[in-house]
């Protein structure tokens, strides 16, 4: 058995989620997010594409149903005893499989809370969900109730965090190593992965974000690669991962001798980082560290060229994307606290001149406010 937790804390994280469960009056949750599934029993897979349920009733009882080739993943990952299959088919229906085990733990004129916000949950199979349990129990969105649980990490998981961030730096060092006149992007995506790899770490929870000349203005990842410039910008956005644990960085590396506007640009971005970091403090909301993203870059006049988020939390996330909740944005009222990890990222993207720069690196939140994690520096990178 591969679990990456004691089963104290396994425990205790079910604990925690049953006390939660009964003040916001439920009987059981329905899980469907892979995260929530990793977070309180170890269980690690990709077989969340398909119909995927972990029911965790209040009493702390736990049963997974899955297809086949999750078993043994299940057995040898977590913690999980009682899994049950549901068969391929054209006849099969998954949903009411599930409605008979839970009407084998009593959860008939329940009130169950079902992870509608899941990717491992269709529009499809959520009509179906409720087609099937209609009658039989009472359902209410229970979204993010464990991924409020989730935010503040333990001891444990500060330190794949912290590896996390290692790896990052190392993927950064290995890009800059590359990046040159002449160089090919997949060389240096290459680089990157094989150094976090190569480090024990894990595949992200989405594609790292390359992009050169033009498409240096962009901050999602796009299919095909193309050789540097003399004169040419490159913007990264990775993370690095351990245990499915990410800490994040971004950068835009210049290559030849950076414009005066460009160079300016990374002088705000790096003030607005600053400001932004410095906000995170146990007690302050998520609204207002984007405040203070939004009052620096406005205030230098970047407002029509900055993006309305600059970060987010980061945790156990899986495909398709590594952001987590809660974001970064304006009148988000999330309280920061101690535990959380936070990824900070400034966002200029100047169409009118085809200049970008960013900036970005993760944070573990402290009783008195942000540690930096990477120790990368802020410098402009020119090669």
């Amino acid at each position: 058995m591969t679990l990456h937790f004691t089963r104290k804390e396994l425990a205790d994280r079910r604990a925690r989620t049953c006390m939660a469960m009964t003040a916001n009056g439920l009987d059981g949750l329905l899980l469907f997010r892979q995260e929530s599934m990793y977070y309180l029993t170890g269980y690690d897979t990709f077989g969340y594409v398909f119909f995927q349920c972990l029911y965790l009733g209040a009493n702390g009882r736990v049963t997974l149903l899955t297809r086949a080739p999750d078993l043994r993943q299940a057995q040898q990952t977590s913690d999980i005893e009682d899994i049950r299959i549901w068969i391929d088919g054209p006849a099969a229906r998954p949903a009411e499989t599930l409605r008979d085990i839970l009407a084998g733990h009593g959860c008939q004129g329940r009130r169950l809370g079902v992870e509608y916000e899941a990717y491992g949950l269709t529009a499809r199979s959520g009509q179906r969900l409720d087609a099937a349990l209609a009658g039989f129990c009472e359902l209410t969105d229970a979204s993010e109730l464990v991924s409020r649980l989730r935010v503040v990490k333990s001891p444990a998981e500060q330190a794949y965090v912290r590896r996390a961030a290692e790896l990052a730096d190392a993927a950064w060092d290995a890009a800059r190593d590359l990046a040159r006149p002449g160089a090919f992007e997949g060389d240096i995506l290459a680089a990157m992965h094989s150094a976090i790899f190569q480090g024990g770490g894990d595949y992200p929870g989405n594609e790292f974000i390359i992009g050169s000349g033009p498409a240096a203005l962009l901050c999602r990842y796009h299919s095909g690669r193309r050789y540097l410039d003399v004169q040419d910008q490159l913007t990264l956005e990775w993370a690095g991962v351990d245990r499915h644990y990410h800490a994040a960085m971004m950068r835009t590396l210049c290559i030849g001798k950076p414009p005066a506007q460009q160079v300016e640009m990374h002088r705000v971005a790096v003030t607005a980082l600053r400001a932004v970091e410095a906000a995170l403090v146990p007690g302050r909301t998520y609204g207002e560290a984007f405040a203070a993203h939004a009052a620096a870059l406005d205030a230098a006049g970047y407002q029509a060229h900055r993006l309305n988020a600059c970060g987010y939390s980061l945790g156990t996330t899986f495909s398709p994307n590594w952001m987590d909740w809660p974001m970064l944005y304006a009148d988000n009222p999330v309280a920061v606290e101690s535990g959380m990890v936070i990824f900070v990222h400034i966002i200029i993207f100047d169409s009118a001149r085809n200049l970008a720069m960013t900036l970005g690196r993760t944070s573990l939140i402290g009783e008195s406010g942000a540690e930096l994690l990477s120790q990368a520096p802020l410098d402009l990178a020119v090669v």
